[in-house]
């Protein structure tokens, strides 16, 4: 059986008062934004993403967490009827993180997209963007050179809604964070400790969600990398169990796939 990373289309892995100014030059806009959530927009309703890439490397930030100095200082959007767009941040915030990832979060047929966006002096933050921009995010996490690795996005407990997990500082706390996406807005559900998916340097985040016909499985290694653990989401908590050594990336790529 072939595993499913997760079952939000699209992850693999893994209005107009929110902005400061729009400048149009024939398909592309140029969006300058300051951080602020956009409004849902009647006008936009229609409009989809069809693919999204960071872009405006900067070294501004300079944590590196992710083994060089270059964060990025924009987001650039492709809607499926071949329009750009592209929202700037402002310089008190980047974003720190490998590629934009696609997923539709409420079951509408239409990705959001999945980001870490930071700012220089309070942290990560996971945020949600839409074709008009910043939808929602988690607080930040509160201070300087601090972040969180995503694992992927799913409906972990059946319910229906879509939680996002991912490891709240995963060279520090090393806590396992599950927030539920609806009705555009992010609450936190579940969190446990001693789990980890990413060591400081690497340009690469380990770990995922599975699906091998049982429900959704989150995979990680313990906090100490000696151990490959399966967490599961029953609605109200966070169940572990240790399924295997960790004897390096392999082990956890392994742990992704299904028997069979």
């Amino acid at each position: 059986m072939k595993p499913r990373i997760a079952s939000v289309p699209g992850w693999l892995i893994a209005t107009a008062g929110a902005f400061a100014g729009i400048a149009t030059a024939g398909a592309f806009a140029v969006i300058t934004t300051a951080g602020a959530l956009a409004e849902t927009a009647t006008a936009g309703a229609s409009e989809q993403i069809a693919s999204a890439r960071f872009t405006d490397p900067t070294a501004r930030y300079g944590h590196a967490v992710l083994g060089d100095n270059a964060e990025w200082g924009s987001l650039e959007i492709t809607l499926t009827d071949g329009r750009k767009r592209k929202f700037i941040l402002p310089k008190s915030r980047v974003y720190e993180d490998l590629k934009p990832r696609l997923g539709d979060l409420d079951g509408d047929g239409r990705p959001e997209l999945i980001v870490i966006e930071t700012d220089v002096n309070l942290g990560a933050q996971l945020a949600i963007y839409g074709p008009q921009g910043k939808i929602t995010a988690t607080p930040n996490i509160g201070n300087r050179f601090r972040w969180l690795a995503p694992l992927g996005a799913a409906d972990l407990d059946g319910d229906g809604k879509v939680e996002i997990a991912y490891i709240d500082r995963p060279h520090l706390a090393k806590i396992l964070s599950v927030w539920r996406y609806d009705k555009q807005k992010l609450t936190p559900v579940a969190e446990a400790p001693g789990l980890t998916n990413h060591k400081i340097g690497q340009d690469f985040i380990s770990g995922g969600i599975r699906d091998c016909g049982a429900g959704p499985r989150i995979i990680t290694a313990d906090a100490n990398w000696r151990q490959v653990v399966e967490t599961r989401f029953t609605g109200d908590r966070l169940s572990s169990r240790t399924i295997g050594p960790f004897n390096g990336l392999t082990s956890l790529r392994a742990a992704l796939k299904c028997p069979g």
